[in-house]
């Protein structure tokens, strides 16, 4: 037997007497709820930003005070993910990125909402390796951004600006208050759907946190609010999906990156990560996918970030597929 398959071997024989010891000890709900916070944390000077976010919104998120009597509109908007840059190519992907607009009837300004990564996607799906510190380092964070004006051409071009319904001065206050809490305590990113199968019955073990869940949460606070929306095209949005068995729990930094006896799974999850890391040449990176094809495809394994805590994912064909599918308005 090769070294890397006695070294495969250990690494299950280790997640399964892990997995049976951690489901002995704790009831595990599905999917795992994603974790809110008392407030966001100051952002580490270590993690900059290739685009500054919401450059010309407020950063904090606080959303101004609408006249009682205003009769705002609300617009569906969504547009590819960075056609700044590349025009309608992950268009053609169904790689969407979604907001909300608003119109105020009193005033006649327009306003954008939406919400996304603070150091941009890459950094929210997989962390540095830093030689200072033993365990990985997550540039990770997602906020809202509000601000004045909507960008016509931007979201209509290659993609939907649709008015979808009519709400009061006072129903947009209330739904101002959540998002300014909704903010402040869900401060993280989280780019994977993870299922146990493609089928309309599979188990999610997680869910995304992402720019299209926000949209999400916000038409439904609004129906809650006694809006009421409806589109007359089809609602779709972009979803990735990793696909594995029950993921097994490993624990959070300092159990696995600060007791000797976790250092056989430190190294194994830094390894993995490695692959993935930001900033490699196109030779690296052509290296680094055959790589990540037989960590995922050949040895069937993923570790997961959720919640500040690493999971492992026995990962199961297709393994990894973006999906374009419909999520009506509530």
């Amino acid at each position: 037997m090769r070294r890397t398959q006695v070294i495969l071997c250990l690494n299950f024989l280790f997640l399964n007497v892990l997995a049976y010891v951690r489901n002995v000890s704790r009831q595990q709900e599905w999917p795992v709820p994603y974790r809110r916070f008392d407030r966001r944390p100051e952002v580490d000077p270590y993690c900059e930003a290739l685009y500054p976010f919401c450059p010309t919104g407020d950063r904090d998120g606080r959303i101004p005070y609408m006249w009682e009597e205003d009769v705002i509109s609300v617009y569906r908007l969504q547009a590819p993910v960075w056609e700044f840059k590349y025009g309608d190519l992950l268009g053609k992907l169904h790689i969407m990125h979604d907001a909300i607009g608003f119109s105020s009837s009193v005033t006649g300004a327009n306003f954008t909402m939406e919400w996304y990564e603070l150091f941009q996607l890459g950094n929210c799906t997989f962390p540095h390796l830093r030689h200072e510190i033993n365990a990985p380092f997550w540039c990770n964070q997602g906020a809202a951004c509000f601000f004045e004006g909507i960008d016509d051409i931007h979201w209509s071009q290659n993609g939907t600006l649709e008015k979808v319904g009519v709400i009061t001065g006072n129903q947009f206050n209330d739904m101002a208050r959540w998002v300014e809490d909704d903010n402040e305590t869900g401060i993280y990113y989280e780019t994977w759907t993870v299922l146990s199968d493609p089928s309309p019955n599979a188990t999610v073990w997680f869910e995304s946190y992402d720019c299209s869940q926000f949209i999400h949460r916000t038409y439904r606070k609004l129906t809650e609010l006694g809006a009421k929306l409806s589109s007359q095209s089809q609602t779709n949005y972009t979803k990735i999906y990793l696909y594995s068995g029950e993921p097994t729990y490993l624990g959070d930094d300092s159990t696995i990156f600060g007791q000797p006896s976790m250092k056989n799974l430190a190294e194994d999850i830094k390894k993995f990560y490695y692959t993935f890391r930001p900033h490699q040449s196109y030779v690296d990176f052509a290296v680094s996918l055959m790589e990540a094809y037989e960590k995922v495809v050949v040895d069937k394994s993923f570790y997961l970030y959720y919640n500040f805590e690493y999971w492992h994912l026995p990962m199961k064909p297709p393994y990894v597929q973006v999906t374009y599918e419909e999520v009506p308005l509530p």
